[in-house]
């Protein structure tokens, strides 16, 4: 039986992680995403283990206490998120490649706790960045300060990943990350053959 490699992709907030996972998703065969937990609350069409797990505070601090969660981070909101261990192992007994998308101090975690994770840190320009922040009409003009100064320092720690991929053209930067999982699944399952 193959090795099945874990797939993190990292990157700052606006670099399109999002949008470059989904093109994976349509290029690549046997791979799916992790689906986090959280603590924030169900949004109306959301679905419990289709977009998140969603647990109470005390479910998720017992999860924390028992060792269940691979990661996890607590936002100044006091919403936690995080990857559960068990969600990992589902991908994998449903014998698909598991792909996490996850901010940087989860995806260093993650690279440090899973031996052969392959870690994709995704950069796009600073103006670029600051663009898509906009366009999304998501944060106050300070929360976007705030993401871009975050993102120039995350940007500084892009060669602490295996890959970086840059996503200034779309097309390009798709093709980019499949042929990196495709190779790395192709190598994963030469090196574990006897």
């Amino acid at each position: 039986m193959s090795a099945r490699p874990v797939f993190v992709v990292t990157g700052p907030s606006g670099a399109g992680k999002g949008t470059l996972i989904k093109g994976l998703l349509e290029r690549v065969a046997g791979i799916e995403v992790a689906i986090s937990a959280t603590t924030r609350s169900q949004r109306p069409g959301e679905v419990h283990g289709r977009e998140y797990w969603f647990l109470s505070d005390d479910e998720f601090t017992r999860r924390v206490d028992g060792g269940e969660f691979l990661e996890w981070v607590s936002y100044v909101s006091g919403r936690r998120y995080g990857t559960l261990r068990s969600e990992i192992e589902r991908i994998a007994d449903d014998g698909k490649v598991c792909v996490l998308e996850l901010e940087l101090d989860g995806a260093l975690v993650v690279q440090g706790e899973v031996p052969g994770s392959v870690t994709i840190f995704i950069a796009a320009d600073v103006p670029e960045l600051e663009r898509r922040l906009r366009d999304r009409a998501t944060e106050s003009t300070g929360e976007i300060g705030e993401r871009i100064e975050l993102a120039r320092t995350q940007l500084e720690q892009a060669h602490l990943f295996r890959y970086m991929v840059r996503n200034d053209d779309l097309e390009r930067a798709t093709a980019a990350l499949a042929a990196i999982v495709e190779c790395e699944i192709a190598l994963a399952g030469t090196m574990s053959r006897p």
